[in-house]
């Protein structure tokens, strides 16, 4: 009949109520019923369903939950209500547990602004993944680019991704590209399970690396390595098609020495990642065009 779904099921609203003090609106939505009915068809009111409520809480249930009396009233009393009315009573009664608590080992730093001015201060980590078709199955590419020199600093390939994984990968690129006595660079991620474990915050802490998470729905803040992902697929994996887990895990290596060493980046002056690490090494000339905002 061409009416919207919200006029179909709003409930009729009663006239406005005008007094001198106020305005009364009407409510929305189905109202609150006044009973339950059991399995048979009695009529039980809310007042009954409190009743029983505090009896289950002052016996052996006291420990139970909203969803456990709910549990308790059908088996018990044959009672058709769902737990969203149970909670509703018990709320009204005061009888729900406090809700738990989850503990935070260690607090999220959230990303902030930066310039960045050399190699190894600001490095973005995340993970992608890559599809083999003779198995139809995916694999995971945990990697790090450095903002500066667009280097791809450390990688972890495989059928699985897990905080071990990426926690290994961060080690390996930590003794690779720095000295014992230069400072850790800020690592920014996402939110992903990988990187708000006990693991990696174990490593964080342990490494003196300060660790920054983008909030939800913001990759344009992880946009170096999103920009790394996006050319990965678009020169790799959205052309090849791979018969074994090998022959992916192979490719995406040899991109990533290709990328690192010989593919030439326009924002790095048309030079590789490698090139231009040698190259701000030797330069004499200024650096400010190269400067990055993250």
């Amino acid at each position: 009949m061409g009416a919207a779904s919200s006029t179909y099921y709003e409930r009729k609203k009663a006239s406005r109520e005008d007094t001198t003090t106020e305005t009364k609106m009407p409510l929305r939505g189905r109202p609150v019923t006044k009973h339950s009915l059991t399995v048979c068809g009695n009529v039980i009111s809310n007042a009954q369903i409190e009743e029983w409520l505090m009896e289950l809480v002052s016996g052996e249930e006291h420990s139970y939950g909203y969803l456990l009396l709910t549990e308790c009233l059908h088996v018990q009393r044959q009672l058709i209500i769902n737990k969203k009315k149970v909670y509703r009573l018990c709320k009204k009664l005061g009888i729900l547990h406090p809700q738990r608590r989850k503990k935070v080992h260690y607090p999220r730093r959230l990303a902030r602004n930066h310039t960045i001015t050399g190699s190894n201060q600001v490095w973005q980590l995340d993970i992608k993944y890559g599809y083999v078709a003779g198995y139809d199955q995916f694999f995971y590419i945990a990697d790090m680019i450095d903002v500066y020199d667009r280097s791809i600093v450390g990688i972890h390939i495989g059928t699985n991704c897990e905080a071990k994984h990426v926690c290994e990968a961060v080690k390996k690129a930590l003794q690779s590209r720095l000295k014992p006595e230069e400072s850790k660079p800020i690592i920014r991620t996402d939110n992903g399970p990988q990187f708000i474990s006990k693991a990696f915050g174990e490593l964080c802490e342990a490494e003196g690396i300060m660790h920054e998470r983008i909030p939800p729905k913001t990759p344009n803040m992880n946009a170096y390595i999103e920009s790394f992902h996006a050319t990965l697929e678009r020169d790799l994996l959205g052309k090849e098609s791979f018969e074994s887990f090998q022959e992916a895990h192979e490719a995406v290596r040899n991109y990533i020495d290709f990328y690192n060493n010989r593919r030439m980046h326009r924002s790095l002056g048309k030079r590789s990642p490698t090139a231009f690490m040698k190259w701000v090494e030797q330069t004499t000339d200024s650096l400010e065009k190269y400067t990055r905002a993250v």
